[in-house]
Formats: C-alpha cells, structure tokens, sequence
C-alpha cells in the first residue's frame, strides 16, 4: 500500500473512531424520545401542584432487561407501579417528588453530583430531614441522582446501607429504603431529557453504558405542554 494509500485509511479509521465515541456521548445524554407517556397533566388541578412519585430499583425484576436497575413511576389514576419514564406536564407548574430509593450506593466519583441543585429552595428532604448536600462518604453513599441538565436541577438520592435491600420492583415500603422528596417549577413548553449520573450500569465501561442511556431504566423525558 502507498504512503498515501496507508495515510487515507489511517484517517477513515480514526473517523470511524470519532463517530463511535460522539454516538456513545450521544446515547448517554439522550435517553430517548416521548413515546407511552404518563400523562399528569388530567388530573392536575390549575394552579395547584403535581405531585409525581417514583421509586428506583436495584433490579426491574422483567421485561428485556431484568436485571437491569430502574425507575417506576406510579400512575396518578390507578396506583400501580408503571416502568414509564415519559411524563406529560403542564408548564408553569411546580412539581412535587417524592423517590422512594431501595438501591444501594457508594462514594462519587464527582462529589459535585453529592450537592442539591436546581429545586425550590435549593434543598431536598432526606427522611424528614432537609439537605442541601449528601456525603457520600458516609452511611450509604449515593446511589443515583435525579437530574434535568436543562432546567440546572440535579437531586442526589442516597443508597440504601441495609443489606437487606429489595431484590426487584417494584418494591414495597417495608423494604429497606430512603425517601428523597423535593420540589420544583416547570418551564415553558417543550421537551427535556433527565436522567441518573451516577454510573449504574454493571458491566459496562465505567458503568455508564445500559441502563444509563435507555429510556424507561434510567433516564427519561419531561413533555412539559401548555
């Protein structure tokens, strides 16, 4: 092969390698597009708050990927327990949360992840007591964040240290677990992705692959309409 021959394919190559990491970047921060979505904007009163309550899960416990950590929203009309990361919103709106976090945790790799960012008030309640920051070098660590890049807000949810923690959802109450509550406003119409930053996905590079950038596990939409 000529020099110039060798040199062309050593640049397709490293394309090739540029496009890979760029589609991988790209998985991670885009779970996904709206498609089933939980709608709560039917049984919103106007004016008043929404109140959205979810549950993170070391394991699904179904579907394709079983052992694959999750979210689960409860549906506002039925109560059941419902693997939809796609939540219709009013705009405009403050938004009440309420995570019942069954997952183990650790240390950050990015301590910045351990700080409350972006709701009312600046804080989150942790089992009735309000933080504005969790040491995840202590007791259970973190175990996941709940973040909206968007909108600035990012909840850190602290890992459950009980060995006893639920072996898949979705979980019941008297499982070992913390309640993270916390609140804040909606904007203007449109769409905007959120997700979990701390890495979770076993047995992938850095945890970041898997459950991180798939829709319905760890990341989601907010479709926040008029």
């Amino acid at each position: 092969m000529s020099k110039q021959g060798r040199f062309a394919t050593v640049i397709v190559l490293f394309l090739v390698a540029v496009g890979l990491v760029v589609w991988a970047v790209a998985a991670f921060l885009t779970p996904g597009t709206p498609g089933g979505e939980m709608d709560f904007t039917t049984t919103a009163s106007a004016g008043q708050p929404v109140n959205i309550t979810v549950q993170t899960v070391g394991a699904i416990g179904f579907g394709a990927h079983p052992t694959w950590v999750s979210y689960l929203v409860k549906d506002p009309t039925t109560g059941a327990w419902v693997q939809d990361t796609s939540w219709k919103l009013p705009a405009n709106t403050v938004v009440h949360m309420t995570v019942y976090q069954y997952d183990s945790g650790g240390p950050l790799r990015n301590q910045e992840w351990g700080q409350v960012q972006g709701t009312i008030g600046g804080t989150a309640t942790v089992n009735g007591q309000t933080v504005s920051v969790v040491d995840s070098n202590s007791g259970g660590g973190v175990g996941h964040t709940f973040a909206v890049p968007a909108l600035g807000l990012a909840v850190p949810l602290p890992g459950v240290s009980n060995p006893n923690i639920c072996g898949a959802g979705p979980c019941h109450q008297s499982s070992p677990h913390n309640t993270v509550s916390f609140e804040f406003k909606t904007p203007g119409p449109g769409t905007y992705s959120w997700q979990c930053f701390v890495p979770c996905g076993l047995g992938y590079l850095f945890g970041n692959g898997g459950p991180m950038g798939t829709q319905n596990y760890m990341g989601g939409v907010l479709d926040v309409v008029r």
